[in-house]
Parts: C-alpha cells; structure tokens; sequence
C-alpha cells in the first residue's frame, strides 16, 4: 500500500513544538460558578459514557476504520499528465497523507473545531459540559460539543440528526476509535473526510478548488479561511460571500491567537493577505470527452462503475491534448468545407494511432462532442467500401499463390450466391481485361477484388479479419470483399497499422496506464508486440497500397513522403472512407450521415475523404522525419498451400 494514501501512517509535525507551547493556554475558563457547575456536569456525563460505551453493542465497529478508505475522485490525464477530467459520484475527494497538508492548516482546524484534541481520549468533558448548559437551557440542541473524533465518527457511521441519543453514540464511538488508531490517523482521517463545500470532499480538492493550490501550500490566512468553511461550507464560501468569508477568517485567526499558536504579527499578516480565488472544479466537464468517455467506458467494463466514481483511479491515456485538439479542429473545419460541397448533415470520425505501439494518439468521434455524445469512431459499425480490399489481397500474398504482379482479369463474371445469382460490378461499369493485382488495388476496381477472394477462400479473408482484430459480423458471401460489412474507424485503423508494422500486433489501446487510490498498478499497456501476420505478404500489400497513392484513387493523400493507404466508397454513396499510413502513424477518416442516407451521388473516398486525411497528417508529421517503408530484406515468401 502506498504510503502517499495510507491512513495508518504516522505523523509527528503537530507535535513538533512541545505540547506545553502548542496548547499553552488552552481550556482556561473563567467564572468560578460556571467552571465548577460545568466540572460536575461533565464528570457525571462523562463517567456515564464510559458506563454506556459497555452497553452499546449495536454501534458500529470501529475498528473497520484501521482499513477504511473512503471514496475517492478518479483522475485521467493525457499523456503528458495534462488533466483532461475527474470523475466521481457523490463525493469528489483526493486522499493525501498528514504530512502532505500544510501545518497551517492543521492548526487552524484544530484552533476552530477542536483546541483540546491532543489532550482528550474521544470526548472533551469540558466542551459537552457547556454544551449541555447551552441547550438544557434552550429547550433543545443548540450546541454540539463534539470533538474532532466525534465528527468523524459522525460522518462515517452515523445520521446527521442532530439529537441527543446521536450526540451520546459520538461520544461512545468516539472513546472506542481513540483506543484502537492514533490521535495523527483520526486527524488524517478527518481532513480527508470533512466536506468543504461545492461538493469536495476531503482538504485536497477543497484546496485546489478554492485556492488552486495543493493542500500542504496553503498560508496561514488561506488556511483559516478554509477551517471557517467546516461548520458550513456553502454558507460561508469565498465565491459565495468573500465579505462571510473573511469575516469567519478572522474568527478562526482570533482563535490562533487567543491559544499563542500565532504571534500578533503573523495574525495581521494572515488578515491582510490578498486571497487569490481558484474556480469550482467539481463539476466541470471534461476538456476532451471523446477521450475520457472512452476511457471510462472502458474502466466499467472491466472494473465496474463504482471503481471507476470512488476508486480514486489515476488514469494516463495515449493521447496528447494538443494532439487531440488539432484532430478535433482539423475535422470542425472540413465538416464545413464538405457543407458546402453539398453534403449537408455529415459526420466524420477519425482514429489515428502509432503502428510500433499500437497506441491511440487522437480519436474524434464527430464534429462536436457538445451536441452529440455517440462516438462513431468506436460505435458506429459502418460499411468500408473498398477500404476492405487490402484483407483480401493479404490474404492472397500469404496463400503463396499470388504476388503484387499477378495477373487478374477484370472481366464480367458471375456467381451464384443463396437463392440468387451474383454479378459484381466496378465503379465506373467498365471492365479492364487482364491486369497485375497492384492496378487492380489502385485502381480499385471490384472484379478482381471478388475474384480473388473466392480464388483464396472467403473464410479465409474472415481468418484475417479477425487476425487484425475485426471482430464485427461478417459471412462468407461473395460481396465481401467489397466490404459489406459493419466495422468502425478504430478497427480499420488498427488493422492498416498492423500492416504498416509489418504484421507485429499489440492490443489498440487509449490507456497507458493506471493505479488506484494507493498507487497499486491495475493497468500497464506498454506495448508487447507479437507477430501475427506473415511479414513478406505485409511488405507487399504495404508496396502495392503505396500504388495506390501514387497512381490511384488515392492521390489526394500524397503529402511528399511515402504513404501507403486505401479509398473506401460503398455502391450507395452513404459511406465514404481514407486509411492511410506512414511508418509512424496510421490514420483512418469515415465521411457519412447519422441517418445512413446518402451523401451525394458523386461521394468518394479518394475525392472527399483523402484531403482531409492529407490536411490533418500534415499538421500531424510537421516535425516528424520522414521514413521510408522498409522491410527487412530476408523475408521468404510464403509457400503455396
């Protein structure tokens, strides 16, 4: 167990000056009626406790707190450790250790809530003698009297009622925590647990949110504005009332004083410092949602939601921020340039991922995570046109019968298929003759497509598929090949960047890495690639879709350096695609609507899709040098088989 969130660590600041000057001064009463009067009352109460702490054997067990942790805020950041969200449920709360809050702070608490804490053994008699004046003559409860101990016991254990019968379990609750943890444990305990108002929980949050600053840098006078918080928070808040604010500040540094804990000058110091505000946090949302979205879908899957709201989960992603918002502006902008095309009502998702590790370094589910929270680029299942051809042709490499110069002929053909006859067609209804497989990919063309994939088997490009990772519903029809299926972007993404790798594989993964509340590791993505696909059958593929970009339908990706890619256009126009890759990123871009309707009647990948994945790679690899595809020379080619 960490250390940084061990509640049963000890601490020696508080006591770092002697007990004599801490507390000098504390408990003077004056008034020789009141203070005997008050002396016989809490002898009696508190000797009457003691007697009830034997009875009371329904309470809670308090020594369950010796392994009490209580619900903490998850945290997810971007690679660089940027925070991109903090997810909880009712509670946002960061644990931290006494030694870690600033002696300040300490201090004030204890000035304000409870200046006999180190003295006393779970009850101050004195403090519920005089409570028990106060409300015997009032009628009713007016005063508490309760230690910090009580407090805690309180939060954790019991109804916030205000009664008497709570009031004498506190107190019996609070004599048994004192006798099984340390007086550090249960002030640690308490700091972390006590509300402060705007829904943190715990003097971390509270710290950052109202000062932007961690706890164990508070000031004095940042500190007593925060202990004047406790008794009730919402009330007494700086963004509510800085005028309340201040004016509980000065009771607490009052306190300070009056107990010698502050010297005069540090009280006028503490009054007269300009208190600089943070903003309230808690419910913010996240800067980057189709990030943290994923990633916490992710989390509940396999940890389940609570963990996920109180599990104080330390969550780093793959992706850089700045990254992300350039993907996300890049597509902002061309959803508006293809408006104005005429292809109203248009979604486009992307997914970009690093092909050495598999890491998702952007994902943008669609023009605007404000207004939409369905990320296409993880749950649409979408057809990928002739973006499904390089499985087909991989998997003719890897038989051993074929080779990038393969003739094939593209001529009209026709199969029986179920209850009918199937003839595929090509995109501009012509027919090329006999022609090499590399024109046959670049140019795009259906028939030798279909052709190959019965030639090869159609379980066997479903073999491959799920090879690279597509696990969505596919059959062994003859229109396979022309990607009648549903996939999504991040699958296609995945599965061109384990062609880039030369078929070396690790999971695609948005998570690096991720601890829980104590610091024990839960995740760690780092990538262990294994070879899953034949490496000489990936180099030709990869050789023959830089054809593509060269001489073929997807000449509007070439960026000036060696690109290896595939256009995708359905024979309904209603979905359009570009994948393309460079030896350090993979990228797959889908165009198409929300309600699968057509786009246009002249929709393409390569004509559509291909510039935007050319503009976002070039912003993308502005300061990355260029490399060549190059795979190692003693790849042996696959036997026939």
């Amino acid at each position: 167990m960490s250390s940084t969130k061990s509640f049963a660590k000890k601490h020696s600041e508080i006591h770092a000056l002697s007990r004599f000057e801490f507390f000098k001064g504390v408990g003077q009463v004056t008034g020789g009626t009141l203070l005997s009067i008050t002396m016989v009352a809490s002898s009696v109460l508190a000797g009457g406790l003691v007697g009830l702490a034997i009875s009371f054997r329904d309470l809670p067990d308090v020594r369950q707190l010796r392994t009490f942790f209580p619900s903490e805020t998850s945290y997810i950041y971007d690679i660089k450790g940027k925070l991109l969200a903090s997810i909880h449920g009712e509670a946002n709360r960061e644990v931290v250790t006494l030694n870690q809050i600033s002696p300040n702070l300490k201090r004030a608490v204890l000035a304000s809530e409870d200046s006999h804490f180190y003295d006393h053994h779970g009850i101050n008699p004195v403090g519920i003698g005089r409570a028990a004046l106060v409300n015997w003559a009032a009628g009713g409860v007016r005063e508490g009297g309760s230690t910090i101990t009580m407090q805690l016991v309180k939060n954790i254990f019991l109804s916030q009622k205000r009664a008497v019968t709570r009031k004498i379990a506190e107190a019996v609750l609070a004599i048994r925590l004192e006798q099984v943890i340390s007086k550090d444990q249960i002030l640690e305990m308490y700091l972390n647990q006590v509300y402060w108002g705007h829904n943190n929980y715990g003097v971390q949050t509270a710290a950052r949110t109202y000062f932007n600053k961690s706890a164990e840098n508070l000031t004095l006078g940042e500190s007593a504005m925060m202990a004047g918080l406790i008794q009730a928070p919402e009330e007494f808040s700086p963004f509510v009332s800085i005028k309340l604010a201040k004016q509980k500040q000065k009771e607490v540094l009052g306190r300070m004083l009056e107990l010698n804990w502050i010297t005069q000058q540090e009280y006028n110091d503490a009054l007269n410092q300009e208190i600089k505000l943070g903003k309230i946090k808690s419910f913010q949302g996240s800067a980057l949602p189709y990030i943290t979205n994923t990633v916490s879908q992710e989390l509940i899957k396999k940890f389940g939601r609570e963990t996920l709201l109180k599990g104080g989960m330390q969550v780093q992603t793959t992706v850089d921020a700045g990254f992300q918002m350039m993907a996300e502006e890049t597509i902002k902008k061309w959803h508006k340039t293809l408006e104005g095309q005429g292809l109203k009502n248009n979604q486009i998702a992307l997914v970009a991922i690093d092909p050495r590790t598999h890491f998702v370094k952007a994902l943008v589910g669609g023009i605007d995570s404000k207004t939409s929270e369905f990320n296409r680029a993880t749950q649409a299942h979408r057809q990928p046109g002739s973006s499904f051809k390089p499985f087909v042709y991989y998997t003719a490499f890897a038989s051993g019968k074929f080779t990038p110069n393969t003739t094939i002929l593209d001529t009209p053909v026709s199969y029986r298929d179920g209850n009918g006859w199937y003839s595929p067609r090509n995109y501009d209804n012509t027919f090329m003759g006999a022609i090499p497989i590399r024109t046959a990919l670049a140019q795009s063309r259906n028939v030798p497509a279909v052709k190959i994939g019965k030639a090869v088997g159609m379980n066997k490009v479903i073999e491959t598929c799920r090879t690279l990772g597509i696990m969505s519903p596919m059959e062994p029809v003859s229109s396979l090949p022309l990607g009648a299926i549903g996939v999504t972007p991040l699958e296609m993404a995945s599965a061109y960047a384990t062609f880039a790798n030369y078929g070396w594989q690790s999971p695609p993964t948005i998570i690096a890495r991720v601890t829980d509340g104590s610091g024990n590791v839960l995740i760690d993505n780092t990538p262990q690639p294994q070879r899953v696909l034949d490496p000489w059958a990936s180099a030709a593929i990869l050789d023959v879709m830089q054809t593509v970009v060269k001489e073929g339908t997807g000449r509007g990706a070439d960026i000036g350096r060696p690109v290896a890619g595939k256009t995708g256009t359905t024979s309904s126009e209603k979905d359009i695609w570009f994948i393309g890759t460079v030896p350090q990123l993979t990228t797959a871009i889908w165009v198409g609507r929300d309600n699968n309707r057509q786009l246009s009647s002249h929709a393409t990948g390569g004509g559509m899709v291909a510039p935007i994945w050319r503009d976002f790679m070039q912003k993308a690899l502005k300061d990355v040098p260029v490399e060549n595809f190059q795979p190692p020379s003693n790849f042996p080619r696959p036997k026939s088989n």
